[in-house]
């Protein structure tokens, strides 16, 4: 019997669990680790910071459902990773043994890279966790008060471009719905190159269609924007321009401002020696192993991709719901194939498929595969996908809930988008 430990217990770790579950049967003894309790679905973060959703819609305990698959729940921080000896530290000072680990834990959120950015003694708001989108809710309830200019954007180093957009979209259509949007000039302040780079190079007609919804929507841009330091009610923006030299200094006033910060590795998984890049994520292979560590596999936000370009101001390549399902699943395959004495075969996609939220529209893309050229290069605007990610949303909470280990973006996004067979894509 074969001891599988799954540390983080998000969009990844929870399905990678169900779905090592479904596949090694009952003789493997499954073990997720998590700093909470409770398990929380990110992509409705913006809608919680409005005031659409509340904290009870996107969460709910980990662990009645994960016992329900004969999952077992530790619900504790991880101090030590010891991967020479095979095991956990845990918090309390107990250790975890494992003869597999898959580590899904996301980032960890760099605040402290931009002078008084973040909402933990600084200055801007984030749309990371559900504790952040609460805070920036509390905090936008007193703003519409007494309302004024907003800032919204991504930090430099930033690499998860579309919940940005997402929000300053939202918070236009929340504003206007109050009669208020008249009283709050905007800005979007972006490290991207361009509007519609969304750390991809640009998807079909990303740049001239974003730039439009903010141009309509009266929607003021910085790109190319390297935040340097944020005071209160205070934020000092350098402009470059295209060769990375200082096109201009901007001193922007705001009321009210959500900037997604960089990611970084987790602590604990950017400790363990030759685990990870300088920045903390996971170095893997083409099967989501560890090149150092054979019995260490990851996925998601917490594994290493390189930029797919080089940008003027530093921005990073996104990893979509869409690539984690396939990583997650890849792993499941390799270490079912391990366990058997058989090779690893099963790879983790590249591709990049994205529903972004606007309001009372949205805007969805497909990018086969993510690093151009492309196979299918394809955006598209429209109320069906603010329709999509509603039901999207209550898809996979239903889907975390009941322990469903099926694909969903291949079976149902993609096929709302048109997009069948999506083996023929590939190169």
């Amino acid at each position: 019997m074969a001891h599988i430990v799954v540390l983080g217990a998000g969009t990844g770790g929870m399905p990678a669990a169900y779905e090592l579950r479904a596949k090694l049967g009952a003789p493997h003894k499954i073990t997720v680790v998590n700093a909470v309790d409770y398990f929380q679905f990110v992509p409705s973060n913006p809608w919680v910071a409005v005031g659409w959703r509340e904290r009870g819609d996107i969460t709910f305990p980990i662990r009645p459902h994960l016992e329900r698959k004969g999952i077992n729940f530790v619900a504790q921080p991880v101090t030590r990773i010891d991967a020479e000896h095979s095991a956990l530290e845990l918090n309390d000072g107990s250790r975890l043994a494992y003869d597999y680990l898959v580590i899904t834990t996301g980032p960890k959120l760099a605040f402290d890279e931009v002078s008084g950015a973040g909402p933990h003694g600084g200055h801007t708001h984030s749309i990371c966790t559900v504790d952040h989108a609460e805070k920036a809710f509390a905090d936008y309830e007193a703003f519409l008060k007494d309302p004024g200019p907003a800032i919204i954007g991504a930090m430099p180093g930033a690499s998860c471009f579309g919940p940005a957009y997402e929000f300053a979209f939202v918070f236009n259509t929340d504003l206007r719905r109050r009669k208020l949007r008249n009283k709050v000039p905007m800005t979007y302040v972006t490290s991207e190159p361009y509007i519609g780079h969304l750390g991809l190079g640009g998807v079909g007609d990303s740049k001239s269609m974003l730039e439009s919804e903010l141009r309509n929507n009266d929607i003021k841009w910085i790109t190319n924007a390297k935040v340097t330091k944020v005071e209160a009610g205070k934020m000092f923006v350098t402009e470059m321009d295209d060769l990375g030299q200082v096109r201009k200094e901007h001193e922007l006033p705001f009321k009210f401002s959500m900037m997604l910060p960089s990611f970084k590795g987790v602590d604990p998984v950017a400790a363990v020696e030759g685990l990870c890049n300088p920045r903390g994520f996971v170095l893997i292979d083409e099967y989501q192993r560890s090149k150092k560590y054979r019995n260490i596999f990851s996925a998601g936000v917490c594994v290493a991709i390189p930029p797919v370009e080089v940008t003027p101001v530093a921005t990073g390549a996104p990893k979509t719901g869409y690539m984690i399902e396939t990583m997650v699943t890849a792993i499941v395959h390799n270490i079912s194939a391990d366990l058997a004495g058989e090779p690893a075969t099963a790879k983790g996609s590249w591709n990049a498929i994205c529903l972004a939220d606007m309001g009372d529209t949205g805007a969805a893309f497909v990018a086969l595969p993510q690093i151009p050229p492309r196979n299918v290069n394809w955006f598209k605007k429209g109320k069906w996908v603010h329709l999509g990610k509603i039901a999207f949303e209550k898809y996979f909470m239903y889907k975390m809930k009941t322990g469903t280990s099926e694909p969903i973006y291949e079976k149902y996004v993609l096929k709302a988008m048109g997009i069948h067979r999506l083996e023929d894509q590939q190169p």
